[in-house]
This record gives C-alpha cells, structure tokens and sequence, in this order.
C-alpha cells in the first residue's frame, strides 16, 4: 500500500503536555490494545508528559535536510518500545515555519494564530520534513497564515533511528523483468528474494525491529503533539497517514482538535495489509484503464494508437523490446512498468509518460531513460522508505505464511488485472517469511460525541488507496464528513488543482466548517497533451521527479 502525496508549486508532487490536557482527555476506551490498563498506554502518558516538559528546540535544519532557512528543525524523542519508556529512547525529527499570520484575500488584517497543522505524507516510509514550504504555494498561503506548518520524519525514516534491509548499493536491481504470466523458476527466484529480505532485515535491527509499526507511529504522534505545546491535535495525513491517522483517533480521540484524511487506507482490520493490497493492485487495472484513454483521445499528439487496446500494444511492443535490450542498459520492463505505475498515482504524469512512451517507439529512448532509470544517487534514501515501508506493514498485522495462498490468490487476480499484481505480491512478499511478532490490528472505531468531527477527501477513481476506504472510514468515525471528486483519480488531492476540494480544505481548516456527510466536487482539468516539441523547461524538469 505504498503511496505518498503533496502538490508542489510546480504543480508536480513532492511530494502540551498529555497531563495538562483537560481531565476528559484519557486516550482509547476499554479494551482497546495499547489503551487504558496497559504497559503501552502507561509508556505513552509518561512519555508524551516528557516531552510537553521538554519541548522541541527548532533552530537550523541539518544540511543532509536540505531545507532553507525559513524553516527550522529539531527533534523529540520517543521510547522505541513503549511498554518500556525508560529504556532505549529514539529522536525524531521534525521542520517548522512559523504562522504568517497573513491572509492572501484581505492583506491588511492579521490573521489569528491556531496552533500547528502537523503532516503526514504518508508511505509507509515517507518523510514530511518538506512539508513546511508548502505554505509558499497559493493553494496553502491561508492556511500557512494561521497554522504553523510542520512536519517530520516517522520512526525509522531518514535521520528518525533510520531502518535499512539491505546494502543500498544493491538496492536497485536492473535492468528487470516483469512478467504479467511469471514462470514457475521466475517465481521461485521472487520468493528466495523476498527471504533473504526479511532475513536481511532481522539481522540489520535485531528486536528493535518489532517496534516499527502503525500503533507506535500513532503514539509517537501524541508525544509530539505534546512537546509542540498543544492539547489538542490538529492533522493531515495522506494515503497511509490516514491509517495511523484513524489509529490516534481511535486511541486518543479526545486529543483531537482537527482531522483531514486526504486519499483513505480502507481501515477495517480484516484487510490490513494482505487484502488491501489485493483491493489496490484491482483499482490499478483500472485507472491503467484512465491513462490508455486519454493517451488515445490524443492519438493525433502520441501517435500510439486510438483507442485503449491499440495504447496497450504499443506499450506492450516496448516492453518486449525493452526485454530483449534494455533501453540505456537499465531500463527493462521492470523499469518501464515502475515508470507507468507512477501514471496511475498521479496524472500530471501523463504527457510526459506518453511522450517517452512514443520517443521510445520511434527510435529515441533517452525520454524513457530520464523518466525510467533508477536514480542511483537516491539509493539510501529509497532502500530506507522500502525497509521502513516493509517493517511497518509486515509488523502490523498477520499475513499469509505460505507461498501456495499468495501464488493462488495473485494468479487468480492478475487474469483481470495483470498491470500491477505481480508487482504488488512481490513488493509485500517479505512478509510471508517475516521474523518479527505480528500485531492484531486495532478496530478503529468512535461513537456519536467520542471525536470531534473530522474530514475525509478522496478521489473516486483513485487506485492506490481505493474509493472504498473512504466509505469505510467514514462509516467508522462517527460524525465524520466526505468530500469526495468525483471521475478523477489522481492519488492525494489536497491542495490540488481542484479548487472545489480546497475551498472544504479551508473552511474546516480555518473556521471548522464540515459540508454535513457528503458533498461532492467535480472532476479537475485533465492534464493538456504536450508534444515533445514544445515542452517547457518546467515539463522536463517534472520528468524527473
């Protein structure tokens, strides 16, 4: 389930103390795991009273943040096993710009101060350092006039007592295959992979490993909700920062102030993660569906054909080709599947994906290269997002432990959706043979008057995190209310092109204002086809991103 989403202003992505708090403040409810009574609950009152005493200490970013100077970090520190608070601790870090206190509409009023609007980009494995120059973009300079923006990097990520599986140097693996029928020795050499993974992972964390996962990212949220100075929380999480999003809901409802769940994680716990990720790879088939389309609807711009099936060929053509000579030496099926996946998370992907698509098929594949190839000067940072990404989710629930249920299960599924299945199983397949305890998933759950009344925005075409999961959070957080745009699919659409889903944005962020259960927006613009001629030097820079 992984996925991690914020507008840029190139309009690409970038992606108190707990006893001060009132006396109605205990976090869950009885029976909860991790609530009231037990050793992790105990860990967290304790912990989250720390660091409300403590503070967080902003000044210069380190420069591996490269950040600029208007935004400071610091960090807070956290237990990492949370039935033992005094034991080993753990910093996290975090970023910060201050409230402007200015509004864009009527620049000569101040604007009141509400406290800080903490982010989560979600992942797992996503860090939110960047997120403080968001509030540079027009979409967010109101909410940057009375929030203060921050965001963080979750346990296990970055410079956040980071998690690594393996050498990064052997971390992209290409030229690849990616076989939509897998041979029977294909798949054996997948699952010897996705052991010596999880072996990998065990050696290089040892017990710390167990501590990685979605309910102690909850409670790292509440000790830094508390060492920022704030009895009640206010939050935007994004794709998987809905799901430990709803689990701090869940766990410590009356610490919220205000929720946004942008591009929800279906949260019933009988999906968590095994069947969420066979939800995903179905609602990719269909959104791989979306991009044919509109790559035919312009068959007079790409030149790949003019209708979906004839798209489908010419993609098809080029990962053959790809297979029997890898564009550049690195760029094989595997690469170019990667590449168009992007495509289905995010549609400002589209033009430039065709582009290299038709440049290939033509004769040209340095397009393909750029888009495609693995960044190898990203490595560290990409082989930390996986380790993370793969901790979490294989300590957060049980999964299957024997190869004949995900090979039945994932032949069964790739005969509809062959375009990101296999992809998917071999991506999660570690889990099969993880060492490390699995939790019981929380029910996230609250009754009538439990949470103030939170906000959900989902896109109904949306892949990665399907429509369904909305409904489903909706219907879970009493009193929560869905924005949802309708017939567009892009992953994340807060802060979007989409000027009906910001106004909601705004109106619950600045004056707590919720359109009643449902309301819904239309869809965005579609993005313009772009031949390669006339792309600007903003285009080609997005072809990187």
């Amino acid at each position: 389930m992984r996925a991690a989403v914020l507008y840029s202003a190139a309009g690409s992505l970038l992606l108190t103390t707990l006893a001060a708090a009132p006396a109605d403040s205990a976090p869950g409810g009885p029976g909860l795991p991790g609530g009231p009574g037990s050793a992790e609950f105990r860990g967290s009152v304790l912990a989250a009273a720390r660091a409300g005493a403590a503070g967080i200490r902003f000044g210069k970013c380190a420069e591996e943040e490269e950040l600029p100077d208007s935004v400071r970090c610091g960090t807070v520190t956290v237990p990492l096993d949370y039935a033992h608070p005094y034991g080993k601790q753990i910093k996290l870090t975090v970023s910060r710009t201050e409230a402007t206190g200015k509004n864009p509409r009527d620049p000569e009023h101040r604007v009141e101060r509400q406290g800080s609007l903490v982010y989560n980009p979600g992942g797992p494995g996503a860090s939110g350092m960047f997120f403080p120059m968001i509030g540079a973009i027009p979409e967010w300079k109101r909410i940057a006039g009375a929030y203060d923006l921050v965001g963080y990097a979750p346990r296990g990520v970055a410079r956040s007592a980071p998690l690594s599986c393996e050498d990064p140097k052997s971390f992209f693996k290409g030229p690849t295959q990616a076989p939509a029928e897998p041979s029977e020795s294909y798949k054996r050499e997948r699952v010897a992979e996705a052991k010596a993974y999880a072996r990998g992972c065990a050696e290089r964390s040892g017990d710390a490993l167990r501590h990685y996962n979605s309910l102690n990212n909850a409670r790292d949220l509440d000790v830094l909700r508390a060492a920022l100075g704030e009895k009640r929380l206010t939050f935007m999480g994004a794709s998987y920062g809905t799901y430990f999003g709803a689990l701090y809901a869940t766990l410590f409802p009356s610490h919220v102030r205000r929720m946004v769940f942008d591009s929800a994680v279906n949260p019933d716990p009988a999906g968590i993660w095994y069947r969420n990720n066979l939800d995903q790879s179905a609602a990719f088939e269909s959104r791989w569906a979306d991009f044919r389309a509109w790559v035919a609807r312009h068959d007079d711009v790409y030149g790949l054909g003019a209708t979906p099936e004839a798209v489908l060929r010419s993609y098809d053509r080029a990962a053959a080709l790809l297979a029997a000579e890898p564009a550049g030496g690195k760029v094989g099926p595997g690469q170019l599947q990667g590449a168009f996946l992007q495509a289905g998370y995010y549609d400002d992907y589209w033009p430039h994906r065709a582009n290299a698509l038709a440049a290939y098929l033509k004769g040209d594949p340095q397009p393909l290269i750029d888009q495609a190839a693995p960044v190898t000067e990203a490595a560290v940072e990409a082989e930390n997002g996986n380790a993370v990404y793969t901790a979490v989710e294989c300590n957060d629930a049980p999964w299957p432990t024997s190869w004949r249920v995900w090979d039945r299960d994932n032949t069964r599924l790739a005969r509809t959706a062959p375009f990101e299945t296999w992809d998917n199983a071999w991506m999660n397949l570690p889990c099969a043979y993880w060492s490390a305890p699995r939790q019981t998933p929380l029910d996230v759950r609250t009754g009538p008057g439990e949470l103030p009344p939170v906000l959900i925005l989902a896109a109904e075409r949306d892949a990665a995190t399907p429509y369904a999961g909305a409904l489903e959070l909706r219907r879970r957080l009493s009193g929560s209310a869905l924005v949802t745009e309708r017939g567009a699919g892009t992953h994340g659409v807060a802060g979007g092109p989409n000027q009906c889903v910001n106004d909601y944005l705004d109106a619950y962020l600045l004056a707590g204002r919720l359109p009643g259960r449902h309301a819904e927006c239309a869809p965005h613009a579609e993005p313009r086809p772009v031949a390669r001629a006339d792309r600007s030097q903003k285009e080609k820079a997005a072809q990187g991103a």
